[in-house]
C-alpha cells in the first residue's frame, strides 16, 4: 500500500467524522513506516572488503539488530544494479527477511510524458501551446494582455516586403471573438489553470530531480525476537587494486641477498569511511557484467479491437437449487521452520554472543551460511576455479574518495647480478639485470619495480605474474661496462642423395651460427652475461649442448667473464630438410659430381641409368607409334586427292585406272598399318609398364 493511499484512507475517515474542514491535507509523499519495524539506529558497518584485479569489489556488513529492525543502506545510482545483482541476506538467529525494497526508476521520458503537459521531447513554444489546446491562458503581446482558451495551432501565411513566408499563429477563444495572435510576437504566458500549472512545474521538479538524483536509499527489512547477528553482502564496482614493488640490492653479493617489499595501491572511491575493515585483494579476474535491473522496462503491447458481439434477447433461467456444502480454498502461511545456524553460528548466536564485541562478529562465510539463512531460497553454489589472494593481518582504515599504499610482504630473496644479452633490445651493450627467484611465501602480482643497488637508486623494472618458486629476470639499466657484437652466418649444403620408394631424396643441412663478443671494461668485478638468443621454429640446437635456460622463443646461455676480460659465444642451430625429385629425367651429370663427393652411392648411379634406359625404350616405342599414325594421316590425304581426280577423269583412260590400283594399294597399306599400329601401341604399354615396376621397387640408399 502507498503513502498516498494511506492518506486518502485518513482522509475520508475525517471526512466522515466530520472534521474536514478543520484538518490540514498535505499532499506530499511521506515514506511509510510499519509500527511492527523498528529503524536501525546505525547502517550496517563494512567488516570485510575483498577487492578483484577485475574492477570488482566484494562488501560484508555485519552486526547485531534486535526484535523486528528495518535497516537503510544507501548507495550511488550507478551501483544499484550491481546491489540488485548480486546482494546476499543472512538472519543468523534465524529470523525472517522480508522483501528488499527501494525507490523504483522510471525511465524519465516515460515519466515526463504522463504529467497533464507532456514536455518529454522538449517541445518548442508552438508545439507546447498545442499541448495546452483547452486551457486558459494569458498572453502577453506587444499589443498587451490578451487572456483566452486555446483553440489551436495554425500556419499562416505573412509578407515583409517582397519576401512571403509562413510563420504560427495561436488561436485563442476570448470573450470578444476568436483571435489569431503570432506566436513570435508573444514575449511570455501564463497557465490560468492552476492544476495545469502545478503540473508543468511538477514535470520540471522531475527532471531537474532525475540530473541531480545522485543516491539511493535500500530498505532492508528483518523480522524476529531478540538480539541476533544479520550479514549483508554484495558486490558492485570498484577501481583495480595495483602493485608496486621495491628490491634492494646487497652491496656484498656474497653475503646478503635481495630484498623485495611489495605494496598495494587502494583507492576508496565510495562515499563511506572504511573503519577497521578486513581487507583481502584476490588476483583472479571473475567474469563480471553489468545489466539494467533497476530501470523498470515496459513491453510494447498489441492493440486489439474490443470484441462487439450482436444483441441477444432476454434468456429465462431455470430455477436452481441451494448447494451447502462449497468446497473452500484455504490459503495457510507458510509454517517452514527458520534454518538453524551451525555449531559454529550457534554459538555466535548465544546470548553471550550478543554482548561480544565488534571484533567478536568477524569471520569467514561458508557455503552452508549461504544456503541456510538465505532470504527465502536455497542458493546454489558455483566453482570460482583456484584464485590467490593476499589477507592482510590487520584491520584497515581508508576515508572516503581516499587512497591508501598498504605494505603486503618484506622478504628476502634468492637472486644474482647478471648482465642480459637481448639483440633486439640493444645491439651494443647488455641490459644490467638480476635474476630472483621467488621463495617468499606470496605470490608477486604484475607491477612496477624500483631497483636499489644499496642505498642508491639503480633504475625501474617490470615483472609479470610470479608464483612461489618461479624463476624471473629483471632488466633496469643499461650496463655501459660491456659491449657486444654478433656475427651471424648462414650454410646450406647437401649431405646425401637416395632413391626411396621410386624417388630421388635430396637430404640438406641448412646451419645458422651466430659468434657473440663479449667484452668486459670493469676491471673490479666480474659478470655473469645470459645471452638470450631466438629459437629458429624447426631447427636442432648443436651448440652449445644444453642451453642453461630456454623458453617458448628463446635459448638463454651463461657467459662468466672476469673482471677486465674478454669471452665468446658460438651459438648453432641446424636445420635438415628433404627435397623430392623424379628418378625419370635427373640430371645425371649433377649425380655425378655428388658421387665424386661421396653424397651419392655407385647402386644409385647405375638405377638412374637404367631408368634412363628404360625411358628411352618407352620413348621409341612412342615414336613408333607416331610414325604409322602420321603414316596413316598421309594416305587419307593423298586418297581424298585421288577420289576428287577420279570424278573429272574419263573411265577408260589410263589415268583413271593408274589411280585405281594405287587406290587398292593404299588400302592394302592401311590394312597392314592397322596391324603394326596395335602392335606399336601395345609395345609402349608394356615398355612404360616396365619402366614403372622398375622404378617403383627401387629404395636404394
Amino acid at each position: 500500500m502507498s503513502a498516498r493511499t494511506v492518506w486518502l484512507l485518513v482522509a475520508l475517515n475525517g471526512l466522515a467524522a466530520h472534521v474536514a474542514s478543520t484538518a490540514h491535507l498535505d499532499f506530499s509523499p511521506a515514506p511509510l513506516v510499519s509500527p511492527s519495524l523498528v529503524d536501525a539506529p546505525d547502517t550496517l558497518p563494512i567488516s570485510t572488503i575483498t577487492l578483484y584485479r577485475s574492477g570488482v569489489g566484494y562488501f560484508q556488513r555485519q552486526g547485531l539488530i534486535d526484535g523486528n529492525t528495518r535497516v537503510q543502506l544507501r548507495f550511488k545510482t550507478d551501483q544499484i544494479n550491481d546491489i540488485l545483482k548480486s546482494m546476499v541476506l543472512l538472519d543468523l538467529g534465524g529470523g525472517h527477511i522480508d522483501a528488499v525494497s527501494y525507490s523504483s526508476k522510471e525511465p524519465l521520458q516515460k515519466r515526463l510524458s504522463s504529467f497533464a503537459v507532456d514536455i518529454s521531447d522538449s517541445p518548442d513554444l508552438p508545439k507546447l501551446l498545442s499541448r495546452l489546446r483547452g486551457a486558459p491562458i494569458a498572453v502577453q503581446t506587444t499589443d498587451g494582455v490578451i487572456s483566452g482558451t486555446v483553440l489551436g495551432i495554425e500556419q499562416q501565411t505573412v509578407s515583409t516586403g517582397d519576401t512571403t513566408y509562413s510563420t504560427p499563429f495561436v488561436n485563442l477563444v476570448t470573450r470578444s471573438g476568436i483571435r489569431s495572435i503570432r506566436i513570435q510576437s508573444i514575449a511570455s504566458f501564463d497557465i490560468l489553470d492552476p492544476q495545469l500549472a502545478d503540473e508543468l512545474n511538477k514535470a520540471l521538479l522531475a527532471l531537474a530531480e532525475h540530473r541531480t538524483d545522485l543516491t539511493k536509499s535500500v530498505d532492508l527489512s528483518f523480522r524476529g525476537s531478540g538480539a541476533r547477528e544479520v550479514v549483508v553482502a554484495y558486490i558492485h564496482e570498484m577501481p583495480v587494486w595495483k602493485t608496486s614493488y621495491r628490491l634492494i640490492l646487497p652491496e656484498d653479493d656474497v653475503r646478503g641477498r635481495p630484498t623485495i617489499q611489495g605494496w598495494a595501491i587502494v583507492e576508496n572511491t565510495t562515499d563511506e569511511d572504511w573503519k577497521n575493515v578486513r581487507l583481502s585483494l584476490v588476483s583472479g579476474q571473475p567474469i563480471g557484467f553489468v545489466m539494467d535491473l533497476y530501470e523498470p522496462l515496459f513491453l510494447t503491447r498489441p492493440q486489439v479491437p474490443v470484441p462487439v458481439m450482436r444483441g441477444i434477447g432476454p434468456v429465462v433461467f431455470e430455477a436452481g437449487r441451494d448447494v451447502k456444502d462449497f468446497a473452500r480454498l484455504e490459503i495457510v502461511p507458510s509454517s517452514r521452520p527458520a534454518p538453524a545456524p551451525s555449531s559454529r553460528l550457534r554459538e555466535r548466536a548465544s546470548p553471550g554472543a550478543v554482548s561480544d564485541s565488534a571484533a567478536g562478529l568477524e569471520f569467514a562465510l561458508t557455503a552452508d551460511d549461504l544456503t541456510g539463512f538465505a532470504a527465502g531460497a536455497q542458493a546454489g553454489a558455483a566453482e570460482v576455479g583456484e584464485v590467490f589472494q593476499y589477507v592482510l593481518k590487520n584491520p584497515v582504515s581508508i576515508d572516503r574518495q581516499q587512497s591508501a599504499m598498504i605494505p603486503l610482504l618484506s622478504s628476502p630473496l634468492e637472486g644474482r647480478r647478471v648482465s642480459i644479452v637481448n639483440t633486439s633490445n640493444l645491439a651494443r651493450h647488455p641490459m644490467r639485470g638480476v635474476e630472483v627467484t621467488n621463495t617468499s611465501d606470496l605470490q608477486l602480482l604484475p607491477g612496477p619495480i624500483t631497483v636499489f643497488d644499496g642505498a642508491a637508486f639503480a633504475g625501474d623494472a617490470q615483472i609479470g605474474h610470479v608464483s612461489v618458486g618461479d624463476k624471473r629476470l629483471l632488466a633496469y639499466a643499461v650496463d655501459l661496462d660491456v659491449s657486444v657484437s654478433v656475427e651471424e652466418t648462414w650454410t646450406n649444403d647437401v649431405t646425401r642423395i637416395r632413391i626411396v620408394r621410386g624417388s630421388l631424396e635430396r637430404t640438406i643441412k641448412n646451419i645458422s651460427t651466430a659468434t657473440y663478443s663479449l667484452d668486459s671494461k670493469d676491471r673490479n668485478r666480474p659478470r655473469t652475461i645470459i645471452v638470450e638468443h631466438p629459437r629458429l621454429p624447426g631447427w636442432q640446437l648443436l651448440a652449445p649442448a644444453e642451453p642453461t635456460e630456454r623458453t617458448d622463443a628463446l635459448y638463454r646461455f651463461e657467459v662468466a667473464l672476469a673482471p677486465g676480460k674478454a669471452g665468446t659465444l658460438k651459438v648453432q642451430q641446424e636445420q635438415v630438410q628433404s627435397q623430392t625429385f623424379a628418378v625419370v629425367g635427373a640430371n645425371l651429370t649433377e649425380l655425378l659430381a655428388f658421387q665424386s663427393q661421396g653424397k651419392v652411392s655407385p647402386r644409385v648411379i647405375e638405377a638412374v641409368r637404367q631408368a634412363a634406359a628404360l625411358q628411352a625404350e618407352v620413348v621409341a616405342a612412342e615414336q613408333r607409334v607416331a610414325a604409322l599414325e602420321n603414316e596413316t594421316r598421309e594416305i587419307s590425304t593423298d586418297q581424298n586427292r585421288i577420289r576428287s581426280n577420279l570424278a573429272s577423269i574419263d573411265r577408260n583412260s589410263d589415268l583413271y585406272r593408274r589411280y585405281v590400283t594405287t587406290l587398292n594399294e593404299q588400302e592394302n597399306r592401311i590394312e597392314q598399318i592397322r596391324t603394326e599400329l596395335a602392335k606399336a601401341r601395345a609395345d609402349v604399354i608394356a615398355r612404360r609398364t616396365a619402366l614403372q615396376d622398375y622404378v617403383s621397387s627401387l629404395n636404394i640408399d
